[in-house]
């Protein structure tokens, strides 16, 4: 770390995400940078605790225990945010999503609608890809108890801004998964130009909320949804039929082609 000025932070600075995201040009690089910070210690010490215990079922796993990059093609018309990796899932895997309940849940969802090529995410070289869509998150780095705290939250925003003006040409509408998620994502849209209503809409599942692009006129939707936790699905107060309404919401205001799903 140094405060020389015009030198770059090392991943450990507080400042890293600050100082690098605006400066990184696609979203290869992004991803590959995004995997490289520590700039939270709290969550550093959470996701590599979380690969040396293990679950005993994943002994056998080298677990990834680096920040999860968001997954998807560069000029996706849609994007899903969702809120950190699992701690079992996504730090295992590398994979957004991949490795736990929610991301079976929601994978299979995409498949269903021909935005996906298989059903199930299971590891990163699984032969997975997406269609049209780029799933990503504000907390890139999986928190305990699932629970980012604001300042980890605050500290990550630049990666997700990024991403999104990497993503900005192409990108027509956000299925937003969860309210930690549509609190995150609207100041990262404000601070890549996006004009945000006030007040703010408050967020719930099928919530829809427009925003124009002071630059092009533009406009951007956000589609809530509630988040396919295990939790969530065991209760049904998200069954299969509601996250696929709300990915299909999506999905038809980005434009993207969908087969109908099965049943």
């Amino acid at each position: 770390m140094t405060s020389t000025h015009g030198s770059r932070p090392t991943p450990q600075a507080r400042h890293f995400p600050l100082a690098t995201a605006p400066r990184l040009d696609s979203v290869r690089e992004l991803d590959e940078t995004v995997s490289t910070c520590r700039a939270c210690p709290r969550l550093v010490a959470w996701r590599e605790e979380a690969a040396r215990v293990k679950r005993r079922s994943f002994r056998d796993w080298a677990y990834w225990a680096k920040p999860v990059p968001g997954f998807g093609p560069p000029d996706a018309p849609l994007a899903i945010i969702g809120l950190a990796p699992a701690a079992h899932g996504g730090n295992r895997t590398g994979r957004i999503f991949t490795g736990d309940p929610s991301g079976d849940a929601l994978y299979a969802a995409l498949y269903d609608f021909g935005l996906a090529s298989q059903p199930q995410a299971t590891h990163c070289d699984d032969g997975m890809e997406l269609f049209g869509v780029r799933i990503t998150v504000p907390v890139h780095c999986a928190p305990p108890d699932n629970r980012p705290t604001t300042t980890e939250r605050d500290t990550c925003r630049p990666w997700l801004a990024r991403e999104l003006e990497l993503l900005r040409p192409t990108l027509r509408a956000i299925v937003v998964l969860g309210g930690f998620a549509w609190q995150a994502l609207l100041p990262a849209l404000t601070a890549t130009g996006w004009q945000v209503p006030r007040p703010r809409p408050a967020f719930g599942h099928g919530a829809h909320m427009q925003l124009a692009d002071a630059r092009s006129g533009r406009v951007l939707h956000l589609i809530g949804g509630y988040h396919p936790s295990q939790r969530n699905m065991s209760t049904r107060t998200l069954t299969p039929a509601m996250l696929r309404d709300v990915l299909r919401r999506g999905a038809d205001i980005a434009d993207l082609p969908v087969r109908q799903p099965p049943g």
